[in-house]
């Protein structure tokens, strides 16, 4: 069985015991959390699709950790200006462990 949610503002298509890193949730390593928008889900029994969240589907993960990706390094440069400039940003997640899907 697996699931497409939303959270974040991206989508995501997972199975039970995946393990997905999304953007950053409230909560510590070892909490319980919800995912209530369901986008669809799929299994033996064929997919059902909601318009445009499926009403009682839920899907149970547990937090993983809480940390920040790899930096990304920007560089901007004006040619014959002498100028240059260098930033750093590191995105933080939330890493989850999907232990249940259901309809």
């Amino acid at each position: 069985m697996y699931a497409i949610i939303a959270t974040g503002g991206k989508q995501y298509k997972i199975s039970e015991n995946d393990t997905v890193r999304v953007e950053k949730l409230l909560g510590n390593a070892g909490d319980k959390i919800n995912f209530d928008k369901i986008l669809m889900v799929g299994g033996d029994n064929g997919p059902k699709v909601g318009r445009p969240y499926l009403n009682g589907a839920n899907v149970e993960a547990e937090i993983l950790a809480q940390d920040r990706a790899k930096k990304v390094l920007v560089f901007k440069k004006k040619r014959r200006k002498g100028f240059k400039k260098m930033i750093g940003h590191r995105q933080c997640y939330t890493e989850v462990r999907v232990t249940k899907i259901s309809l």
